[in-house]
Order: C-alpha cells, then sequence, then structure tokens
C-alpha cells in the first residue's frame, strides 16, 4: 500500500509540475519564433519575457543572448542548450522515483507470495499432514493476490511513468526545432 500511495503521489506532483511548468505549450513559442523570422526582433523579445512555459524560457535565453552578442551565434546557441537541458531535467523531476515504485511493486507481491505460501505450509505441518482442502486453498489464494496486486500496481504506473517520459521527450524534440 505504501508504495501505491507513494507513486501516486509521485504521479500526481508530476502533473501539477508538467502544468506550473508549462510543458506542451506551442503557440506562444510559434508566435515568438514567427515574430523573429520576420524581422520584429523586439516584439519577440518582448513575447519571450512572458516565461510562463519551458520551451518559451528557452527561446528568451536564446533572443537574449543573440541580442546582447549578436556577433557570436555560438554564444546564443550554448545558452539556449543550457536553458533546454535545465527546463527537460526539471520536468523529469520524481519520474525516477516513480520508476523506481513500478520495480518495487511487484517484488513486494511476490514477497507477500513467498510468505504467504511459506504460512500455508508451516500450517499444514502443525496440522501434522492432515490437510484442510479450505483452509490451504485460502492461504494460496491469498498468497496469489499479493503477487496479482503488486503486478497490477506496477503495469498501472509504469504506464504513466511512459506517459511522462513521452510527454518529456515531445518536450525535448520541440526545443530541438
Amino acid at each position: 500500500a505504501a508504495v501505491t500511495l507513494y507513486a501516486a503521489v509521485v504521479s500526481l506532483f508530476m502533473l501539477l509540475h508538467f502544468a506550473r511548468l508549462g510543458a506542451g505549450a506551442r503557440r506562444l513559442p510559434n508566435r515568438i519564433v514567427e515574430s523573429w523570422l520576420s524581422g520584429q526582433s523586439e516584439a519577440a523579445l518582448r513575447l519571450a519575457e512572458r516565461r510562463n512555459a519551458a520551451a518559451v524560457r528557452v527561446l528568451f535565453a536564446a533572443l537574449s543572448a543573440q541580442q546582447a552578442a549578436p556577433d557570436d551565434p555560438g554564444y546564443a546557441r550554448d545558452l539556449a542548450s543550457q536553458a533546454a537541458m535545465d527546463e527537460l531535467a526539471e520536468m523529469g523531476r520524481g519520474l525516477r522515483g516513480l520508476e523506481a515504485s513500478v520495480q518495487v511493486a511487484p517484488l513486494l507481491g511476490l514477497l507477500g507470495t513467498v510468505i504467504g505460501l511459506a504460512q500455508g505450509f508451516r500450517g499444514m505441518q502443525l496440522a501434522g499432514g492432515a490437510v484442510d482442502a479450505g483452509a490451504m486453498a485460502a492461504d494460496l489464494w491469498t498468497a496469489l493476490l499479493t503477487t496479482g496486486a503488486g503486478l497490477a500496481v506496477a503495469i498501472v504506473f509504469h504506464l504513466i511513468a511512459a506517459g511522462f517520459a513521452a510527454r518529456i521527450e515531445r518536450e525535448r524534440d520541440a526545443m530541438e526545432r
């Protein structure tokens, strides 16, 4: 239960964190680039000053560096690259913890299965070999239920983690364009 709660809290944190970072915003970055390319550098910089989305913050770094050092395009590229890496690293916060939960959940389920089976066999031993089929079935059901629960938790949160990783990758692709 603790792993499930942890994974759920991390997932919620990441969802809210993505929203706060402005992940996925495309309209404003596109307007900024269009303004810059059409020669309206001041308008582009004013739009980029909003810095309300990850891609906008990267564009702001690039445009302000380009304006500060127009003869050194490498400076703007380096500053934009650093800003992009910072944004992507910030988006990835929590992803490793979520992935760890995905890996631990089935192991905890398996541990529950092993303990449940051991208890069932111990009960048979204490009964002197007289096996109560109903009690044995109940022990097996409980033991296998823990594996099923662990796998269910792992599958659900694996899909959630994969969704977050894909979203980060889409942001990376958008920033590289």
